[in-house]
């Protein structure tokens, strides 16, 4: 998945205000800024298989210290707990674990079987959405127009530019998808380790949207 973790980060101005959506960005995205890293120094990996799944031809052959079930969830402590260290704020702690976590759930759907319950071994979970392109796009599509309405409903444009860097970000995000379903297969397992890394400039732009937006009273 990808749009819809973007998606599920806008979606947690639900329930909290005291934050920049860079920061809900941040932790619904936690896990697969990790990834990249692992990929690039050979602890984690991924094959190109076309006909994998519908959806993407990458089979996801070991990756159990950013993906499988406990370790995101010792990820979700590790940010909320470092969060609540610095600003004292249990209930944002609490939901930038939670967006973290949720990283792995919206994963479930997607997946073929492939995402681990332990970093050890285990059963390999997964519900294959990924198998059927139009359920799949409906569901990104789905869930990131529902976080997007969610807080723009929650927060108010500082002038034009508060707009600007809100639905381009929406746009830009739909393209980048579009381009990955319907482009070319990737030729080169490092390659996509180093533009997954680039994922880090859409969380600064998640920072400038804060910037240019304030939480409604």
């Amino acid at each position: 998945m990808f749009l819809g973790h973007f998606g599920a980060g806008f979606s947690a101005a639900a329930a909290t205000r005291r934050v920049s959506p860079g920061t809900l960005l941040l932790a619904a995205q936690f896990i697969d800024l990790l990834w990249p890293f692992f990929l690039i120094f050979g602890i984690e990996r991924v094959a190109i298989e076309p006909g994998n799944s519908v959806v993407t031809p990458l089979h996801f052959e070991h990756y159990p210290w950013s993906h499988s079930g406990l370790m995101v969830l010792v990820w979700a402590v590790a940010v909320g707990g470092l969060y609540f260290a610095f600003r004292k704020d249990l209930r944002t702690s609490i939901v930038l674990g939670v967006m973290v976590f949720s990283h792995w759930l919206l994963d479930i759907v997607v997946h073929v079987p492939d995402l681990p319950l332990f970093p050890w071994g285990g059963p390999m979970i997964g519900l294959s959405l990924w198998n059927s392109l139009p359920i799949t796009m409906i569901l990104e599509l789905g869930v990131l127009a529902t976080g997007i309405y969610i807080y723009s409903r929650r927060s108010v444009a500082k002038g034009r530019m508060g707009s600007i860097s809100l639905w381009s970000f929406a746009i830009f995000l739909v393209g980048v998808y579009l381009g990955n379903v319907f482009g070319p297969v990737p030729d080169d397992v490092v390659a996509i380790g180093w533009v997954g890394l680039s994922q880090w400039l859409l969380i600064a732009w998640g920072y400038w949207i804060g910037k240019t937006r304030v939480w409604e009273a």
